[in-house]
């Protein structure tokens, strides 16, 4: 769960820190296209990469703590119905963990694209007039 807390705090950082930059971007200080691309998506990737992966990790947490409550069931020799269901619980709680910070990373993701494709039009638009 750690991890997962260090991922989303990434995606929060990354995704503030974006939608900032490119509140106050000037895109006409961009004489090429590839600058201007490069600029505008810089750390997207990351963000992206937290959207996709998330939900892995938070499997992996699943998996592993299913692993440990089954480990400790064959090693008391006892079949505890109410320790079997808080370990399985707590298990699952990574799964949805990796869920909450994966469904936010990919809209935030999503919509930072789309703000990237917008600026892009917009400077290709007002290049497109300078060259007439």
């Amino acid at each position: 769960m750690g991890v997962l807390g260090v991922m989303s705090f990434v995606m929060v950082w990354i995704a503030v820190e974006r939608f900032l930059f490119l509140r106050r971007v000037d895109i006409h200080a961009f004489t090429d296209p590839d600058d201007l691309r490069v600029t505008l998506t810089r750390h997207l990737t990351l963000l992206a990469s937290v959207g996709a992966n998330a939900p892995y990790v938070g499997l992996l947490g699943t998996v592993l703590g299913i692993l440990i409550t089954f480990y400790d069931i064959g090693q008391s020799g006892t079949i505890d119905t109410k320790a079997i269901m808080v370990g399985l619980a707590f298990a699952l709680k990574s799964t949805a963990l990796g869920l909450l910070v994966a469904i936010p990373a990919i809209l935030f993701y999503n919509g930072l694209v789309r703000r990237v494709e917008v600026l892009s039009a917009d400077w290709h638009k007002a290049h497109r007039h300078e060259a007439i």
